[in-house]
């Protein structure tokens, strides 16, 4: 675009600015129920498609026209016949331009049309695009300056409409191109709006940087971001970042998906309907999606089957206590889940979300799991309070087992249970199975069901203040009698004024002419009499009702200072009684309470669906605890001050006539009770089955526990069919114990510890402080959590220490599990925040001087060697430094690629790839760094210098040997191998040198027998013994013995050396043979002498062909390196040989004294090469020759069948003029020796014999 253009383009007509053209990343905002300009913006679109239509027809040239535009692109208007050159373009219709002048406020109500692109300005002046030579971009630029600003001119672009029922209503408004023509095609299918599942929800990785989409489409062509224009394919642009982001979503599919994709059936129109109704915003409020849900989760079976019988056992203050000890656990619970669930979306899964991204995928499994088990047992416990309601208030006739004799009640009804709750489980499963829709409507009904429940208990006790129900309780002295055993509460009647023997009097005295023989004593001392079950508010029972009064199993249901006179012997006739069917504490009613206040996730797992979640779960969740948590205080209340001790106690109602206890109290009838709460329990056992199988998916779906893998995975719309049969299985077994006492603290365990972790999870990520850590609710403290997960763990072992325990022992086999399948999982949790703090703590307080030498251990660091293809050559090297594990130490793997950084990068990531894969197979525990670096040697002296944080730093290098170096012509491998050491004795490291790696044992193998020898030549610090002790504690070397040898000269006293080396290693606590070798003074032999003159002439020779081969390339090297005098010093020096290639071509300029120079060089190579054969060997040589001549005789006469031999490293020469040599001496030295370990200490001690 010219400058005159670009300066068109950015004004305006009268100066007004136009609107830029929107990216084609920028997703529109979807049309709302509350947009203003959803109306007349649909009104104008179509009223716009018609006169465009109209327009084209009346300037179509007729069948010989130019085929249609595509999609996006504006189509070629032909100029008017007659026009003036300078005439602007004009709309084809009159009709449309006085429309838009004459309509201003519609033209405002437009704005979304012209931020999507439909509308542009234009400022040419005609002639340029009347013609069609004019690029079009120019010809949609503004108004000129200067020109009237009444007179705005458009231009109006079609879109094309291809597959209606294909897109939904954000992605049916397609980008316009404005680019050039030529270009237009190439990048068509390019344009992309806000990435779509199918669902009407955008894909989870869209919005984000390094997205494969993040710079498509017409990015490049913002001039504004020219400077940035290279990069943005990997950094979008703010406005198509927050364009994504305004539409994200990473939740699951919901129910209410479900739903609709369930009930679309195939059909298109519908597809296209639920499409669009799918992408409008989540319109519930914290009333409806949270209160109300959490309100239905948290009242459940134990309100109404185990309140009252609580109370009467506990008394009203331990009920309190009960209570607060609960509802302070979840409220606590609710501020850490707050905390969490507002900082960042909260998808599907809950509580398992929460934890698993919190804590990391180890806990997050395991109380992952957990949770599951938890909501797969509480379906359960509701089943059986149903089945509960049903045989024993509802229909007791029912029942299929009755009892055979006085003592077969329980189990009859424990048989009951099982065959009617499994029955029950298989019709929820199938309705779940079939139709999970349902469950979803009669949510409501079920709801509704458990607050006119309530509502009828508060009646009840505001009417019993003054008419109190009549519900008489009869008395045998101070003992609860069973009433459906008699029909009136006496021991005789009067029947036609004579007395005969009552019901009652035949059940205790088994006759009916009024004798005494047979009857039982307490019967014939104590009266019978009637009190009132429900004495009312006003009473005053709520004296004797504040104090506990725990039973034991059978124990007899008594009223205190009752008159009564106890009979000696031992209790007859307790079939008659109202019997404890459990034996009571205070820590068991904790555990069969606690169900009752569970349910306070529902909020947070409809976080989907809410129009504002971070506001509405903390509000509604938190209101609705305050609001349960007062209707179980002031029932517990109400209880106590309205109804009697005995029939509280009475847990199946049998005081009263086979009611439920809660029921007498109720109004305007006990059946108000019976089935309200039949049928919310009913309920909360069809969510419990609902949500749990969703729970193992969201699970299975994480893959972080590998054998639940085919969970994830059900029916084509997502429904976990594999999974809802995992949870009826599961569900059978606490429908097979048949008692909602002993089911209730199984989930309680489980739910404890998910509520316990919830606020772990909260209390580390704020005493972190890590950076992501934002939460919008304020109202929490890392104390708060840490109390309530001090509640929570005090209540696992009130409720029942033995469950605790199994449920911990559950939790942990299921975290191990995962650790050991290493779940490769990255969240961001909280533990490894916590990991970076624990080791940013450990190593500020580690000092960075060297360790005490009782601390001391090898810290390695590996150079490994990388082959063409970037694989390990000598695996071998990671094989030992595992083997050396047993110091407890750092192990670095460190490698170098020469080259370029910036060419080079792919390569090394790579690398680092593979010797992290090889570590992995060696297990060999430590990190991996991979440099690059010009040369190989620079690159070594870096990772030796730099490798290490701190005190956490190397202090020992394992060096591979260089083989075949004898072979080469190229010197570099060698004077690699010299310069390394040079570094680490400069840098004062240990180094250890495997000569004969290959050789060495793999982890797989195992001596059984054998030696290692250590030949203490020099002492450095004693490595030399911690070695093989370290190395013994392997697997591999286990069953090795170890010898020491040390060598002594003819003035030394070997009796005495050896006597002094095993006191030595005794007080090292080592156990080792030990040797002492004597080293006579000999002549040097001519076999050493012959071999270092070898070693000279072949030195001399090499140095004369690299001569030779240099001095062909010094023209070379003095044009190239012309400006360079220190690489001209350097040209004969150790430096790699091999820098940059001679470059070709290079203009050669020979002159007379350049001439008669190359003459002599030449003539001086062959001189040298003559010298050759008259050379005298280095008496220093020869003596260091005769060194390792004599040595080696030695060790390989002592030591040719060890396993492995340890001996001292001699250090470099300080002249670098003798480096082959030294190279020489190492080779002489190992000489016919299987797997040697040469050992160079660092100059300080690292083995002590103090504790």
């Amino acid at each position: 675009m010219a400058p005159a253009q670009q300066m068109a383009a950015r004004r305006g007509g009268g100066g007004s600015e136009t609107p830029p053209v929107p990216s084609p990343h920028r997703a529109p905002p979807p049309p709302g129920p509350g947009s203003c300009q959803d109306t007349p913006f649909f009104f104008f679109l179509l009223l716009l498609f018609l006169l465009v239509l109209l327009s084209l027809l009346r300037a179509a040239p007729g069948p010989s026209s130019a085929p249609s535009p595509r999609c996006g692109a504006a189509p070629a208007l032909p100029p008017a016949p007659g026009a003036a050159a300078a005439a602007p373009p004009r709309f084809a219709s009159p009709l449309l331009a006085s429309l838009l002048l004459a309509a201003p406020a519609l033209r405002r109500g437009m704005g979304g049309v012209e931020e999507r692109g439909f509308l542009r300005g234009s400022d040419r002046t005609g002639q340029e695009c009347a013609a069609g030579s004019a690029p079009r971009p120019a010809c949609l630029a503004a108004v000129p300056r200067g020109a009237p600003a009444a007179m705005p001119h458009f231009t109006v672009v079609p879109v094309e409409d291809k597959h209606r029922a294909d897109y939904d209503s954000v992605e049916g408004l397609s980008w316009v191109d404005y680019r050039e023509p030529a270009a237009a095609p190439a990048a068509a299918d390019s344009y992309d709006t806000v990435s779509s599942d199918g669902h009407g929800n955008h894909k989870e990785n869209s919005p984000f940087l390094n997205s494969s989409e993040a710079g498509k489409g017409g990015d490049y062509y913002d001039r504004n971001l020219a400077l940035f224009e290279e990069e943005l394919d990997i950094r979008p642009k703010v406005s198509s970042l927050l364009g994504k982001l305004v539409n994200y979503t990473n939740l699951t599919q919901g129910v209410k998906e479900h739903e609709e994709a369930e009930s679309t059936d195939g059909s298109k129109k519908k597809v296209s309907k639920h499409a669009v109704e799918g992408n409008k915003s989540p319109s519930m409020g914290t009333l409806m999606g949270v209160y109300l849900p959490c309100m239905q989760n948290i009242f459940g079976v134990i309100l109404f089957l185990r309140l009252t019988w609580m109370v009467g056992m506990a008394g009203v203050l331990q009920s309190f206590l009960i209570v607060l000890l609960c509802c302070c656990c979840t409220m606590l619970t609710t501020i850490s889940m707050s905390a969490i669930a507002t900082n960042g979306v909260v998808p599907a899964g809950g509580s398992y979300f929460m934890i698993s991204r919190s804590l990391g995928p180890e806990f997050g499994g395991a109380v992952g799991l957990c949770f599951y088990l938890g909501t797969t047992f509480a379906g359960a416990m509701y089943i059986l309070g149903a089945i509960e309601i049903l045989l024993t208030y509802i229909v007791p006739q029912a029942a299929i087992f009755y009892p055979s004799g006085a003592h077969d009640a329980s189990s009859a009804m424990l048989n009951n249970m099982r065959v009617y709750g499994t029955v029950f489980l298989i019709l929820m499963a199938v309705v779940v199975f079939v139709g999970v829709k349902y469950v979803n409507k009669f949510a409501s009904l079920f709801l509704a069901c458990v607050v006119i429940s309530i509502l009828s208990i508060y009646a009840g006790a505001i009417k019993s203040i003054f008419d109190p129900p009549e519900f008489p309780i009869c008395m045998l002295g101070n003992r609860t009698l069973i009433r459906d055993q008699f029909d009136v509460c006496a021991k005789t009647i009067v029947k036609d004024n004579i007395t005969v023997a009552s019901k009652l009097w035949e059940n205790f005295c088994h006759n009916t002419n009024l004798t005494t023989e047979n009857c039982d004593e307490y019967f014939l001392l104590n009266n019978v009499s009637e009190i009132a079950g429900i004495p009312g508010a006003a009473s005053g029972i709520l004296k004797d009702n504040l104090w506990s009064n725990y039973l034991e199993k059978g124990e007899i249901l008594e009223k205190e200072h009752h008159p009564s006179v106890d009979a000696a012997g031992q209790k007859n006739n307790l079939h008659l009684y109202v019997l404890s069917d459990i034996s009571t504490s205070f820590m068991v009613l904790v555990g069969i309470f606690f169900p009752s206040v569970t349910g306070i996730m529902a909020g947070s797992n409809r976080s989907g669906d809410l129009k504002d979640a971070q506001k509405s779960i903390p509000v509604g969740t938190i209101l609705a605890i305050v609001t349960t948590s007062l209707v179980y205080f002031s029932c517990v209340l109400l209880f106590g001050a309205c109804i009697e001790g005995v029939v509280l106690r009475d847990k199946y109602g049998d005081a009263v006539n086979k009611n439920l206890v809660v029921g007498t109290l109720s109004w305007p009838s006990p059946w108000v009770i019976v089935i309200g709460s039949f049928f919310s329990t009913c309920g909360a056992g069809l969510q419990s089955l609902t949500g749990a199988p969703r729970l193992l998916q969201a699970i299975a779906k994480d893959n972080i526990i590998p054998f639940l893998w085919v969970f994830g995975h059900g029916k084509a719309n997502g429904e976990p069919t594999w999974a809802l049969l995992l949870t009826a299985l599961i569900a059978e077994l606490g429908i097979l114990i048949a008692s909602l006492d002993m089911v209730a603290p199984i989930l309680s365990m489980f739910f404890l510890m998910c509520y316990l972790f919830v606020n772990l999870a909260c209390a580390v990520q704020t005493l972190l402080r890590t950076p992501n850590w934002r939460p919008r609710f304020k109202y929490y403290h890392w104390a708060l959590s840490f109390l309530g997960m001090s509640i929570c763990l005090a209540l696992m072992f009130i409720s029942s220490w033995y469950y605790a325990l199994v449920a911990m022992l559950i939790a942990g086999m299921i975290y191990k599990y995962i650790e050991y399948q290493g779940a490769e999982k990255e969240w961001g949790d909280g533990i490894r925040g916590l990991s970076l703090s624990a080791a940013r703590y450990a190593l500020l307080r580690l000092e960075e001087g060297p360790p005490h030498t009782k601390n001391w251990r090898p810290q390695l660091l590996v150079l490994l060697k990388l082959d063409e293809d970037l694989h390990v050559k000598y695996p071998r090297l990671l094989t030992f430094a595992s083997q050396l594990k047993a110091g407890k130490g750092l192990t670095i793997i460190g490698s170098v690629i020469q080259g370029n950084f910036l060419e080079t990068y792919g390569e090394a990531q790579a690398a680092e790839q593979t010797i992290k894969n090889m570590m992995d197979i060696e297990k060999v525990k430590g990190f991996c760094q991979v440099v690059v670096a010009n040369k190989v040697r620079e690159g070594i002296a870096h990772l030796i210098q730099s490798c290490g944080l701190g005190g956490m730093k190397h202090n020992t290098v394992v060096l591979g040997w260089p083989y075949g170096w004898r072979q080469s012509e190229d010197p570099r491998s060698w004077k690699t191998f010299i310069g390394t050491v040079r570094c680490t004795t400069a840098a004062h490291l240990a180094l250890l040198v495997p000569k004969n790696v290959s050789f060495y044992p793999s982890n797989h193998e195992r001596y059984n027998e054998g030696n290692i020898d250590v030949w203490w030549i020099v002492h450095d610090g004693g490595m030399l013994m911690l070695l093989p002790f370290l190395l013994k504690q392997h697997k591999v070397w286990r069953k090795c013995k170890m010898r020491i040898f040390t060598v002594a000269q003819m003035d030394d006293n070997s009796i005495q050396m050896k006597k002094d080396l095993a006191t030595f290693l005794y007080q090292l606590r080592i156990e080792a043979e030990v040797e002492v070798v004597e080293m006579h003074n000999s002549d040097i032999s001519a076999y050493t002498y012959e071999r270092t003159l070898m070693m000279e002439q072949r030195s001399q020779m090499l140095r004369q062909m690299r001569l030779t081969k240099t001095e062909r390339e010094r023209e070379a090297q003095l044009v190239k390196d012309r400006h360079s005098i220190a690489r001209l010093e350097s040209l004969y020096s150790d430096e790699e040989d091999e820098g940059d290639p001679v470059p070709e071509n290079i203009q050669m300029t020979w002159t007379k004294e350049k001439c008669d120079a190359e003459k002599r060089n030449r003539g001086s190579a062959v001189g040298s090469f003559r010298d050759l054969i008259s050379i005298k060997p280095n008496q220093s040589n020869v003596r260091r020759m005769h060194t390792a001549v004599k040595l080696n005789e030695v060790i390989v006469n002592r030591s040719h069948d060890a396993r492995l031999v340890l001996l001292n490293m001699p250090g470099p020469p300080k002249n670098t003029d003798g480096d082959e040599n030294y190279m020489e001496f190492l080779e002489v030295l190992t000489e016919g020796l299987e797997r040697v370990l040469l050992v160079r200490g660092g100059g300080r001690e690292v083995i002590t014999i103090y504790s």
